[in-house]
């Protein structure tokens, strides 16, 4: 980044935290209760950091790429595969599980346009049980649900 110029601020809409907080501690709750099915299923943590940032990618949620990006790295992965993730599909860099697990996060974030088709689902289910198939459900709707509390209330702005 060149810091030679300043950097644009992004104004915060809503503290969703402070004008709803009930709901954010539901929030909170479901993201609780969705990393206690990936532990069950076996989920890797790395897996799990990379499917949040394809979500937060395609939903635009600047501050969970930012955020799903440092812990994946954190979680053990490498920057090139971080950095690919945006790309996966023409990467050499991801397993068969991981291009499963793209494919149905696209297709469950973009739902209402794929409404994720049996095809989509059956790449997943040759590679993924029923428990982490589960599993990967919770985590694709609960990230999708804090990046749509992020983009439309910018609730949350980013590296400090």
């Amino acid at each position: 980044m060149d810091t030679t110029e300043p950097t644009v601020s992004i104004p915060v809409r809503l503290d969703i935290d402070a004008v709803a907080p009930r709901f954010s501690k539901a929030l909170a709750h479901l993201d609780t209760s969705m990393v206690r099915e990936l532990d069950a299923a076996g989920i890797d943590p790395r897996l799990r950091e990379l499917v949040r940032l394809r979500a937060s990618q395609l939903n635009g949620c600047a501050y969970c790429v930012d955020m799903h990006s440092s812990d994946a790295l954190t979680a053990g992965d490498v920057v090139a595969r971080v950095n690919a993730v945006a790309v996966w599909r023409e990467s050499p860099l991801f397993t068969a599980r991981e291009r499963a697990a793209f494919t149905l996060t696209e297709s469950i974030t973009r739902a209402s346009e794929t409404r994720v088709p049996d095809e989509d689902w059956a790449v997943a289910a040759a590679v993924f049980s029923a428990d982490e198939l589960g599993a990967l459900v919770a985590l694709i709707v609960t990230i999708n649900a804090w990046n749509l509390v992020g983009v439309s209330t910018r609730a949350w702005t980013g590296s400090d």
